[in-house]
């Protein structure tokens, strides 16, 4: 047979057998997708966004803080429309609540994060700025606390409502330390764009949310709000804002880890900035922050056609893309990452702060003398003016 003949009957079987074989068995559907709970009239059970999380809603059904005619309507979801079973965003938050993913006892720091997405407050990006984070603060022994807060969206004041959501998701943890492994002088928030803008609140206003709720009737009453630690990531505006009047500082401020891009998010980093220079002035110890020269705001457009992405994506390989390292760094280098128990050098840096608090900013060092500067920890610090109206946050 020669050797045309051959090539010829060769593909003559193949096309055969590839008109004979049996077609492809169909995929199957993807499993456990998650989904809403049905409205039953009674207060909405929110559902786990990941498998064995521990769903707990922050107030019981007849609170004052919700909205008696809402609290039954169920959440709608978000899916990726590429990853199956993956939840993008959440709406119509009615019944906050926080979701719990613990680590092994054998690697656990007793430190919890409490992980708040950003998204406008249009929508709650849990997929990028939540769940993403469970496994990976997992390998680092860190405890993770997704926080579903009310939105402006469905009819909340974020300012108000959605921060009251973040304060008592601290309290709600710290009650329960004990039985999940956590050490309660290690609860922190971390908020991302919108979520900061509840975050940074979270970590100066604890004193009057904890006074105003402190009726023995209240399970949590007695249990402080404060967070331990604070990460404000490319946030939105914080309570230092310069067209806001800015609070007093607590003299037992906790510490603070910003991020953010640069030029290429000059909005959001003059907010974050706003937040540092407060805590600088006022010399809160271990504020620590990064701006990043290449990087812009999650969902903004690039160059080559695509946006901006944002949560642990490594952001086209940039830089920015690593800064949850940075974070990790910060969070080791505070004694976050040791056994729990062992009290951090966060907390003894507090400690000596609010014992021998500094003198404040300008006094002897050439600047203004005489009585306390701005920053100073009970006054109001100077902000620096924002560089011209901000993007959405």
């Amino acid at each position: 047979m020669t050797r045309k003949a051959l090539l010829l009957s060769l593909l003559t079987s193949a096309i055969a057998f590839t008109q004979t074989r049996a077609p492809l068995p169909p995929l199957p559907a993807a499993q456990n997708v998650p989904k809403p709970a049905a409205d039953t009239g009674q207060p909405y059970a929110p559902q786990t966004i990941l498998p064995g999380g521990v769903v707990i809603p922050l107030f019981p059904p007849n609170s004052p803080h919700l909205k008696a005619d809402k609290v039954h309507v169920p959440e709608v979801y978000n899916m990726s429309q590429t990853v199956q079973g993956r939840i993008n965003s959440i709406v119509s938050i009615h019944n906050p609540s926080i979701e719990v993913h613990l680590v092994d006892k054998s690697i656990n720091t007793g430190t919890a994060v409490i992980v708040i997405a950003g998204g406008g407050h249009r929508t709650l990006n849990v997929g990028g700025e939540s769940a993403d984070f469970v496994p990976f603060f997992y390998n680092y022994g860190i405890n993770t606390v997704i926080l579903r807060n009310r939105l402006r969206a469905d009819g909340y004041v974020a300012e108000v409502d959605a921060v009251h959501d973040a304060q008592q998701a601290v309290r709600v943890v710290r009650a329960y330390a004990k039985e999940w492994g956590i050490d309660p002088a290690r609860i922190g928030v971390m908020g991302f764009s919108a979520g900061a803008e509840l975050a940074a609140p979270a970590a100066v206003l604890y004193e009057d949310w904890d006074k105003k709720n402190s009726d023995p009737s209240d399970p949590f009453a007695g249990i402080s709000s404060r967070p331990d630690f604070a990460g404000i990531i490319y946030p939105g505006p914080t309570p230092f804002a310069a067209n806001r009047t800015a609070p007093p500082i607590p003299k037992d401020v906790p510490p603070a880890f910003i991020v953010c891009g640069s030029a290429g998010d000059q909005g959001h980093a003059v907010w974050a900035l706003e937040y540092y220079t407060a805590m600088l002035k006022a010399g809160v110890p271990n504020v620590e922050m990064h701006l990043y020269g290449n990087g812009r705001h999650p969902g903004d457009p690039l160059p080559d056609g695509s946006r901006m992405s944002g949560g642990l994506t490594d952001r086209n390989n940039i830089p920015y893309g690593t800064w949850q390292y940075r974070f990790i760094d910060w969070a080791r280098d505070l004694g976050f990452l040791q056994k729990p128990g062992i009290e951090t050098k966060a907390a003894k840096d507090v400690a000596t702060f609010v014992a021998n608090p500094p003198r404040a900013y300008g006094q002897g060092r050439g600047g203004p003398g005489g009585g306390r500067g701005p920053g100073a920890p009970g006054a109001a610090p100077t902000a620096p003016a924002p560089a011209g109206p901000g993007r959405g946050n």
